[in-house]
């Protein structure tokens, strides 16, 4: 069940079988290395833009480190990663869904290089506020029904994922959008922006929940 509530505003669930995907603190090999050695090669590691702040986790800092990997590198991103990871995944019925899985592909094949995004302090206390009281409450929605979060609100687009606890799968699941026709978290994540902040929290229904707030 998937919900789309504002333009710039984006929601997804899709709970997924979480699967080899390491994350980046645990070696030196980029995260996206068992799609590719070729993701390995120095050159790439600028996308780690969130690498050295104190205030996200090495989860949280692994999301954006694969959003700019495949926001810079669009057509090394579809070539491995989107085209190995039906299989790899055990989702192998991805392959035959032309509308959402192939369209990526498509889109991710022609597109142009998009600017790495930098971490921000604003948008990331804003996710951290929604995705801590979502969590606590169980709810699935962009609305901020607490006035702390009301006051600590920053961003002009934003993506809440469901279920997902490795980065990777909520960087596809949200890149994918499977039933969300306008593939509003896709733009989002590909879009005009230049500063996101990101957070994971335990939530009452699905177990995690991750909010990434993006600002230009």
């Amino acid at each position: 069940m998937k919900y789309l509530f504002i333009v710039l505003s984006a929601l997804v669930f899709n709970s997924s079988i979480e699967q080899g995907v390491s994350i980046t603190h645990l070696s030196n090999l980029s995260p996206l290395s068992a799609y590719s050695t070729e993701w390995n090669k120095a050159a790439y590691s600028t996308c780690n833009t969130a690498k050295n702040v104190d205030y996200m986790n090495d989860v949280e800092k692994e999301v954006i480190y694969i959003l700019n990997l495949a926001r810079a590198y669009p057509k090394l991103f579809a070539n491995t990663v989107l085209a190995k990871y039906p299989a790899m995944s055990g989702k192998e019925r991805l392959i035959n869904n032309e509308y959402y899985y192939q369209s990526l592909i498509k889109k991710m094949l022609t597109m142009e290089q998009a600017p790495i995004i930098n971490p921000d302090e604003k948008c990331f206390t804003s996710a951290a506020c929604h995705a801590k009281t979502s969590g606590e409450e169980g709810y699935v929605g962009h609305i901020r029904t607490s006035n702390e979060c009301k006051v600590q609100q920053h961003f002009l687009g934003e993506c809440c994922d469901y279920g997902n606890k490795e980065p990777l799968n909520i960087i596809l699941s949200l890149l994918i959008d499977e039933d969300i026709p306008s593939f509003g978290h896709r733009k989002i994540l590909l879009g005009n922006y230049s500063l996101v902040g990101v957070s994971m929290q335990p939530h009452k229904t699905y177990r995690q929940n991750t909010v990434l707030d993006f600002y230009r």
